[in-house]
């Protein structure tokens, strides 16, 4: 007997669009979907996809981000004849199925959406009304509904040219709403402890997807920071687990990000920021490590990685020096230690971050990681690789200038061998674009005026400032001393 799939339409937010894609196929391999993609241009808000069954879809939509909304599709045209032809066959053909929406006892509402083009809202009651025909006989309510189905046109992308007739019209009934809530709930805005590198709760939650974070999972973040994708890791039920190699920022002790704040409050922390959530019991705990010397036992297996490394921009890329020659030890024993650090260039970075992830993941495991990059310089050929991890997704967004950074996402598919020979191989084949070691002198040296110009030329302002206020009798104030003394209140 032939399988009947169902048809439903995918309403996607059109907002970061290149990792949409990438979402779909991790989730759909997370809950092991079936499914057919009907819609040829990927770029579209609205895509047509065939699933065998509502429980499949509602499994999809249950963990989307991407996802505004999906509907159960009754009819789709290209002309509204066409379109209310088929939906017209469509209530004929699934009489029993579709009577049960039509009851005297059933609330509905038709909620009308255009895609590039405005309606008024007596355009949109007459399209209402074009669709008479169909046997509804319950009250409208446009609250709370039992039924909704949505009325929709699509009119192209461009809205420098928009069409005289539009591309698509559909007609569905609302099956679920996706996962955008959480966009809001989790907004760095509200949360407790941020930084200047804290991920924008959107993009934190499209990795957790991308890594297929199921619940139970141990998650690790080897750049933790204040903790931005551990919070969506555990939010999807995962138990998390962080390294950074920054102490002042993970026990709070760095300079505040928000320009209000003069001081860190006392219990500022990786842990608040999930008890804050509701997720304190998913967090194990958080460490201060040099990534570039690991610290995990071998036999320590994560079910996936999910981090942001720095570029060196907003935060310094470094690791614990290692010295050739010991020095004359000039400490006493009630000394503390402060180990000198020095810089951690990104190709050396990732080449320990896959070489790492090759260890420690489980089989069929992902690694979900950013990658920075000059677009003129980008090439796949470059992206770096590695003989036990596959790339499965890579999508791009664009920062500023000329500079934008991939999401790479990476599966485990052969275990790892401790053999010298097979060590040797392996690591020749993990290439990094050659634009990683001078990403933060190009980004920073690709204005008109150098980085090192312009903090020349304040300086110099300063100075002519300084002795401008001099000449008037102004005592200037020494701002370094202020510094120090905001500095020291945070350990006070």
């Amino acid at each position: 007997m032939t399988k009947i799939w169902k048809k439903y339409i995918l309403y996607f937010a059109q907002e970061h669009v290149d990792h949409r894609v990438a979402e779909f196929e991790s989730l759909v391999k997370l809950f092991s979907l079936q499914f057919r993609c009907l819609t040829d241009h990927i770029l579209k808000p609205f895509w047509i996809v065939e699933f065998p069954n509502d429980e499949a879809a509602l499994k999809y939509s249950s963990r989307s981000v991407c996802l505004r909304a999906i509907f159960e599709l009754w009819s789709h045209g290209h002309t509204a004849p066409e379109f209310h032809k088929r939906l017209g066959a469509y209530v004929d053909t699934h009489k029993s199925e579709v009577a049960g929406y039509f009851k005297p006892d059933i609330s509905f509402k038709i909620t009308v959406e255009s895609y590039n083009k405005h309606f008024s809202q007596r355009e949109k009651i007459d399209k209402i009304e074009t669709m008479d025909y169909l046997p509804i006989e319950g009250p409208v309510n446009l609250k709370s509904p039992l039924v909704e189905w949505w009325y929709i046109e699509f009119w192209g992308l461009d809205p420098t040219a928009v069409p005289p007739v539009p591309d698509d019209i559909m007609f569905g009934r609302l099956l679920a709403q996706g996962q955008r809530h959480l966009i809001k709930e989790l907004s760095l805005k509200q949360r407790k402890f941020i930084g200047n590198t804290s991920m924008d709760a959107q993009l934190s939650l499209l990795m957790a997807n991308q890594a297929m974070v199921r619940d139970g999972d141990l998650v690790f973040d080897p750049f933790v920071g204040t903790g931005s994708l551990l919070v969506s890791a555990a939010k999807f039920g995962a138990y998390v687990l962080g390294a950074d190699i920054d102490f002042m920022m993970l026990h709070a002790r760095c300079r505040p990000s928000r320009i209000t704040q003069k001081v860190r409050d006392k219990d500022e922390s990786v842990r608040s920021n999930l008890k804050q959530y509701g997720c304190a019991d998913r967090y194990m705990d958080v460490v201060v490590a040099d990534f570039s010397n690991p610290l995990w036992h071998r036999r320590l297996c994560f079910d996936s990685i999910i981090t942001d490394p720095p570029y060196g921009i907003r935060e310094a890329t470094e690791k614990v020096e290692t010295k050739g020659t010991a020095k004359e030890n000039t400490r006493t024993p009630d000394m503390a230690h402060y180990p000198s650090t020095s810089h951690y260039s990104l190709q050396h970075l990732y080449t320990d971050l896959l070489e790492f992830a090759s260890k420690h993941l489980k089989m069929e495991g992902r690694l979900v990681c950013w990658l920075p990059f000059h677009r003129d310089d980008y090439s796949e050929e470059l992206l770096p690789h590695h003989t036990h991890l596959q790339l499965v997704a890579n999508s791009e967004q664009t920062l500023t200038g000329n500079t934008a950074r991939r999401l790479l996402t990476y599966e485990k598919t052969k275990e790892y061998n401790n053999d010298e020979t097979e060590l040797s191989a392996r690591l020749t084949k993990i290439p990094t674009p050659p634009s990683c070691n001078e990403f933060r002198q190009r980004y920073f040296n690709n204005a008109i005026e150098s980085r090192q110009e312009r903090r020349m030329r304040k300086a110099e302002q300063r100075e002519i400032g300084r002795l401008e206020a001099i000449k008037r009798g102004k005592v200037p104030a020494d701002a370094r001393s202020k510094k120090c003394d905001l500095n020291k209140a945070r350990f006070d």
